[in-house]
């Protein structure tokens, strides 16, 4: 039987990062993605404004009354950049905070051709710790021509309308990674 031999360790390609935000006050949420552009370039893609009615979790940190948008970005990133691009996050997260409270929050992440991950600095079992107090969540697979959620995926990444948002994400990305 041939051997297969050592493969080479490869970079993957880039992926395109992603933000959700979860907010009371517009005001303050767009504040943070014109922050966010200064730091991951310009947005291409914005979703419609969903009412986050999952769980009141957040209620207390951010508000009543919590709206969800996710945003993506044009200019790709290295795959291993997802620890450093939450850290960024939380640092605009904090420009908004009140009393040690969110107003903002900011769910950063990267879409593949074959996955969304999301950053978190909450472990799980299913997150792996990718350092910097930064857990990778795989949240969204790639299958049969559409977004699909795991056991794990958070109820409001399940809904379809939020689904189809990242399907039109994945094909802007696949369109410009040549």
């Amino acid at each position: 039987m041939p051997s297969r031999g050592i493969r080479d360790l490869r970079e993957p390609g880039p992926a395109k990062p992603v933000c959700g935000l979860l907010y009371s006050d517009f005001s303050k949420a767009e504040l943070a993605i014109s922050m966010l552009e200064a730091i991951l370039g310009p947005l291409d893609l914005t979703s419609f404004v969903f009412p986050f009615d999952v769980t009141d979790y957040y209620n207390q940190e951010t508000g009543e009354d919590i709206k969800r948008l996710f945003v993506s970005f044009s200019r790709p990133v290295p795959q291993d950049s997802l620890a450093d691009i939450k850290i960024r996050c939380r640092d605009v997260e904090l420009e908004f905070a009140e009393n040690g409270q969110r107003a903002v929050n900011i769910d950063p992440g990267m879409v593949t051709a074959e996955r969304l991950v999301l950053a978190t600095s909450k472990n799980f079992t299913h997150r792996i710790y990718i350092g910097r107090g930064v857990h990778a969540d795989l949240s969204l697979i790639y299958q049969g021509k559409s977004f699909q959620p795991l056991p794990w995926t958070f109820a409001d990444y399940r809904k379809q309308e939020v689904i189809e948002f990242w399907n039109v994400v994945r094909s802007l990305f696949m369109e410009t990674r040549g």
